[in-house]
């Protein structure tokens, strides 16, 4: 691990203030990802700002059919409470499938979407569900927020301050996991939204995405036999020792599938 400063922060203000100050400073939130980085010298930030004492960025707020998760809550929280599981209970049943408990108890939703990792499932959670980012100085659409592989649309030094998600008519999310490290080989969530369906894919390219041909066949009929026959284009898809391109395009169809008939 190369040298560093550590320096906490007391508010989002300050937080931001002590990362501009930074000569090459970096924002640590569960450091689930940070760590590990940072324990095998593939990073050499300056100072690494901490914004686990920042007690407004936590918490869960359930109101007028929308839910709004603080960016330091973990996903334990998200997983085991009551008011996401009642107005959205695919979110729960998400988080509650992130990892290993050690995980789910560290990880925040604000530290998972902000690094994007391409296998991470709580980017599906929020392109699925149409759901908007806030940070410290603007909203983002989720559609606009993922922009690439461990790339999204924050500029240097914004802090994600809560994720709202709008509570859809039905919801359901599958993932074939990795049998170790739990992330999604592919995950894919489904929803039926006022504005239309929304068909989110990850662990298969290289940022989620949303399978465009799939809601279009079940904005007719939605039902799991929409989309038989139905499989994603092999095209631009990971391929690694764990799934070779044209079967994370197989697995696609399969939890799209699996997803509409949890709906209900």
């Amino acid at each position: 691990m190369h040298d560093f400063t550590y320096r906490t922060a007391s508010s989002v203000a300050d937080a931001a203030a002590k990362v501009a100050a930074g000569e090459d400073a970096v924002l640590m939130a569960g450091g689930m990802t940070l760590l590990p980085t940072l324990k095998q010298r593939l990073a050499q930030p300056s100072d690494v700002v901490d914004l686990g004492g920042i007690d407004s960025l936590r918490g869960i707020q359930v109101s007028g059919g929308t839910v709004t998760v603080g960016a330091m809550t973990v996903h334990d929280a998200v997983a085991n409470s009551s008011e996401v599981a009642a107005a959205i209970p695919a979110l729960a049943a998400l988080a509650g499938h992130i990892g290993d408990p050690q995980v789910r108890n560290r990880g925040t939703i604000g530290g998972s979407i902000s690094n994007n990792d391409p296998a991470a499932d709580y980017p599906a959670g929020l392109v699925g569900l149409g759901a908007t980012v806030c940070t410290d100085r603007r909203e983002i659409a989720a559609d606009d927020f993922f922009t690439g592989m461990f790339e999204t649309a924050l500029a240097d030094g914004e802090i994600v301050t809560s994720v709202r998600f709008p509570a859809p008519e039905a919801a359901a999310y599958m993932k074939f996991p990795n049998p170790a490290s739990r992330y999604a080989i592919v995950g894919v969530l489904v929803a039926r939204t006022a504005g239309g369906v929304r068909v989110a894919v990850t662990g298969a390219a290289s940022c989620v995405y949303r399978e465009t041909a799939m809601e279009a066949a079940l904005e007719g009929n939605f039902s799991p036999s929409a989309l038989d026959g139905m499989t994603a284009s092999a095209d631009d898809l990971n391929e690694d020792i764990h799934a070779s391109a044209e079967y994370r395009a197989h697995l696609v169809g399969v939890m799209a599938r699996r997803a509409v008939a949890a709906c209900g």
